[in-house]
């Protein structure tokens, strides 16, 4: 467990592997706005992912809490992936896991609105895909390790980077979810960015009991 702790931290945390891998990551992150739009009732028109890790996913429909819980789930979900993905590992679930996520992938094509865009999610799932396809139960459970604690880790490190937008980069807030929700809903920023914090933590916290439960 060390040793995919530090492969996943390998992947997520120095710049040049993050900058691969931060693609990914938004990629789950627009995901993440477009499933809790799909949820709350909207329609998603499109999701747009660009190299400097950024992205939008456009959803319409009525007003009240869906563009509100839609905003929300984009910075948790790296971490609520991430997390489904351990457990899954950790409960004989992997295969399933696998393929799940490998559809989800194929379809956001319907939805991707930017050339960047199909380039990332079509990287994904041919990834995703050999895996599944040539790999072998024990390496898919070993990526799949790895992939989850990285997400963990990535939807850490976007938390730090909108925080410090809020902090240190207040030119940038136009670009931050929580303040897009103190726009809409009227409650202060900080309180969304304690929210993002609690169910990333909690999400962290879930994968750590998976863990801990396997071992029983």
């Amino acid at each position: 467990m060390l040793a995919l702790v530090a492969a996943a931290i390998a992947v997520s945390v120095p710049r040049a592997s993050w900058q691969v891998f931060g693609l990914f990551t938004t990629l789950v992150h627009e995901l993440g706005h477009a499933f809790a739009a799909l949820l709350s009732g909207r329609r998603v028109t499109g999701i747009h992912l660009h190299r400097n890790h950024g992205g939008s996913a456009v959803s319409v429909g009525r007003g009240g809490l869906g563009p509100v819980v839609s905003g929300f789930f984009g910075y948790p979900a790296p971490a609520i992936v991430g997390a489904g993905l351990l457990w899954a590992v950790f409960t004989g679930f992997t295969g399933s896991a696998l393929l799940a996520g490998s559809l989800i992938i194929v379809l956001t094509l319907l939805f991707i609105r930017n050339w960047f865009g199909a380039l990332v999610v079509l990287v994904s799932a041919a990834v995703s895909w050999s895996l599944w396809w040539f790999g072998s139960a024990s390496m898919q459970s070993y990526v799949l390790l790895v992939l989850g604690i990285a997400l963990v880790i990535g939807a850490v490190r976007a938390l730090v980077g909108v925080i410090n937008v809020h902090t240190r980069r207040r030119s940038e807030l136009a670009s931050s979810d929580a303040y897009l929700l103190y726009r809409r809903t009227g409650i202060p920023s900080p309180v969304w960015l304690l929210l993002f914090s609690l169910v990333i933590l909690g999400s962290a916290y879930a994968a750590g009991a998976a863990y801990t439960a396997s071992l029983t």
